[in-house]
């Protein structure tokens, strides 16, 4: 059998790959790599940069390009059959990735190089290669004596299918709930296209009437307009119980052996937590800095956000007689709230953000600032017809890049939105190779009548993905674990969050916010009230932000995990000092906690509002000079964009900057402070 993943393939060949092919695929690919990873240990001639650092980072890349299909499919594409597969092939992977990482002669021949680096001429890109090859060493148990080795291969296996395991179980318990609506009574409130995707959805299914689901284009307009509180609860309590039922999708379980399991990891290795682990690569370093920073921002946006609770509790009782505002009723005052203050409706926004014109925005944007030309293509191989792929080239007519973009929900396909790449950009042998890039969103269908219109939340978070997708487009090195989005993970959001701020700005809406009927641009007065909108309800948003940073420190920047407590208390005890609204017995976050439990944010997640100080120190730049500034663009791509993890990201923002970011920047946009 001629495996496609197995031949030499530039673009995924994804209509000839089987199932079957994927797990003979990895057994292949794993022991090429092991192949070349003797034939550095076993080489003859003393250790060199060149001969040990250079080649390990070359090693092992079809593997790499294996997974990124595999992996990438499990999450936009996935089946029981490739979840299965990826039950297999996980440890598998876990433990090549140990057997480099304790090999002892790899290690020996990377710590000669990195002991005698004062004697090499090294670039910053190379010195920087350099440190993160021997890091990834010690770091990961290098230096330990063989038993420990062995119990870290042990816990690396049962993490990697543990994670998977909560993937499957959210995926699962999403897909599996149904809000099936017969009376026409309960739709009051809802816009029509919610209610026409609903209709569409039951009839898929082979029902009457309506149905809901815990997709975000199902969800969110419903707890948004629906005016029956009992079903917005309803809805509202089966979102929140995602994982937290006692049945068989339950992830209770799963999140204590993770956090456990990674505590140990931590102490093996000689860290005090998983946290001290992770934060050394981190911009922030420390949880004690992460905790002071998030500490602090706590307590400038709180009063701003109980002023904000209070007010709008006092609106629910005036306008419906609510004595006591629960969860499941944020979102619908809030956007009643917001329609009264602004008198600003999302549903009168939607009509300007037609899926296609966002795109086009996003395009035309990164034109202006880069000097990029998209051009959509249709004769790349994709994994669902829903994808488009389009060729991006420079201002030369060169190739810049490949880029992949998925738009819609499936039962395939997690919630949510990211970016990931099929091929990263690495120098080779004097050839740039160009990067193939991707981004997945879960946005509203096209319905019988109407095309895809997205709410204004949707049209950023298109904009947050196009910008990690910049940053790997964009990327120059030699290296390919250095480039694009290889960089600290405070520094990642950077680029993505920057990038939403152009969806605020007269200058940018005008490019492509115009109406998918008339063609008409959108009204001043409507983008005024878009600016002015943008920080209402911004303390409340900043603390739960700030709630679920502070969750995942509690998991795991607290010493030994709390055994003697339940996953409910420890949350509980978390989000009492940032939660206005009453506590609901029967939900959970953590269970569905994907970003911490599944993905690579566990430690991380603070970094969301990090980066935001960054890109608001960054935007003010962009403000100061010109939203379309050609020099302040250049800068940006040259010193952040371009140059991914090659030098520590403080520097490449000093050199873009001129200076070190200031928080004061964010606390004035977020309208937490005030200017003087």
């Amino acid at each position: 059998m001629q495996n496609p993943l197995l031949q030499s393939f530039d673009t995924a060949p994804f209509s000839k790959i089987k199932n079957a092919h994927f797990k003979p695929a990895f057994e292949q690919a794993i022991a090429t790599a092991k192949a070349e990873i003797d034939a550095i240990t076993s080489n003859a001639q003393a250790p060199t940069f060149e001969n040990t650092i250079e080649a390990l980072e070359f090693t092992g890349q079809q593997l790499d390009r294996i997974s990124s299909v595999f992996f990438n499919l499990n999450s936009a594409e996935t089946n029981d059959e490739i979840q299965a597969i990826a039950q297999e092939v996980s440890p598998l992977l876990s433990e090549f990735s140990n057997d480099i990482t304790l090999n002892e002669a790899l290690f020996k021949r990377v710590k000669t190089v990195y002991e005698n680096k004062n004697q090499l001429d090294l670039t910053p890109e190379q010195q920087t290669l350099l440190e993160k090859k021997y890091k990834s060493f010690a770091r990961n148990g290098a230096n330990l004596p063989e038993d420990k080795k062995q119990q870290l291969r042990d816990i690396d296996k049962q993490l990697a299918k543990l994670k998977l395991t909560f993937g499957e179980n959210v995926l699962a318990e999403t897909n599996k709930y149904t809000l099936h609506i017969t009376d026409e009574k309960d739709l009051s409130g809802l816009p029509d296209h919610a209610i026409e995707a609903a209709e569409q959805t039951a009839e898929e299914m082979g029902k009457n009437g309506w149905i809901f689901t815990l997709q975000y284009p199902s969800y969110i307009p419903f707890m948004t307009y629906a005016d029956n509180r009992e079903l917005r609860k309803k809805l509202s309590l089966a979102f929140g119980a995602k994982s937290f039922q006692n049945d068989e999708l339950d992830n209770q379980k799963n999140v204590l052996e993770i956090v456990k399991l990674r505590h140990q990891r931590a102490e093996l290795l000689g860290y005090d937590t998983h946290a001290h682990f992770v934060l050394e690569e981190r911009m922030a370093q420390s949880p004690q800095k992460v905790e002071s920073f998030l500490e602090e921002l706590l307590e400038k946006a709180k009063p701003a956000a109980k002023r904000e609770f209070d007010e709008l509790s006092a609106f629910a009782r005036k306008i419906d007689e609510i004595e006591t505002l629960q969860k499941w009723d944020s979102a619908y005052y809030t956007e009643k709230l917001k329609q009264e203050r602004f008198d600003l409706d999302e549903e009168k926004l939607k009509p300007y953000f037609k899926l296609e014109n966002v795109i086009d925005g996003a395009f035309t944007i990164a034109e202006r600032l880069f000097q990029l030309k998209f051009t959509e293509v249709f004769d790349v191989d994709k994994y669902h017809e829903d994808v488009k792929t389009y060729r991006v080239s420079d201002t030369k007519g060169l190739d810049v890049a490949l880029f992949y973009a998925d738009f819609h929900p499936r039962p395939g396909k997690r919630n949510g939105a990211w970016m990931t790449s099929y091929k990263p950009q690495y120098v080779k042998e004097g050839k740039n190779e160009r990067p193939h890039i991707s981004i997945v969103c879960n946005f509203t269908k096209p319905s019988k009548t109407k095309p895809s219109l997205l709410i204004f939340n949707e049209v950023t978070t298109l904009f947050h993905e196009f910008g990690h997708a910049l940053h790997g487009m964009l990327a120059n090195t030699r290296y390919p674990s250095l480039s694009g989005t290889g960089v600290y993970w405070d520094f990642v959001e950077l680029p993505s969050q920057v990038m939403e701020n152009w969806c605020y700005e007269k200058e940018a809406l005008e490019l492509f916010a115009k109406h998918y009927e008339t063609g008409e641009t959108i009204p001043m007065e409507l983008i005024e009230k878009i600016k002015a909108s943008a920080t209402f309800m911004e303390g409340m948003q900043t603390l739960r932000q700030l709630s679920f940073g502070l969750l995942d420190m509690a998991w795991h920047g607290g010493g030994s995990p709390h055994t003697n407590k339940s996953v409910k208390e420890i949350e509980q005890a978390v989000f009492e000092g940032t939660n206005f609204y009453p506590d609901v017995p029967e939900n959970c976050m953590s269970t569905s906690f994907s970003h911490i439990f599944q993905g690579g944010y566990s430690s991380g997640y603070y970094s969301y509002k990090w980066a935001e100080v960054l890109d608001a120190d960054a935007f003010a730049y962009f403000l100061e000079k010109g939203i379309f500034n050609i020099e302040v663009a250049a800068k940006f791509k040259e010193h952040v964009l371009s140059k991914g993890g090659t030098e520590h990201p403080m520097v490449l923002y000093k050199r873009f900057r001129g200076k070190e970011p200031n928080p004061e920047a964010l606390l004035v946009r977020a309208g937490l402070v005030s200017k003087d």
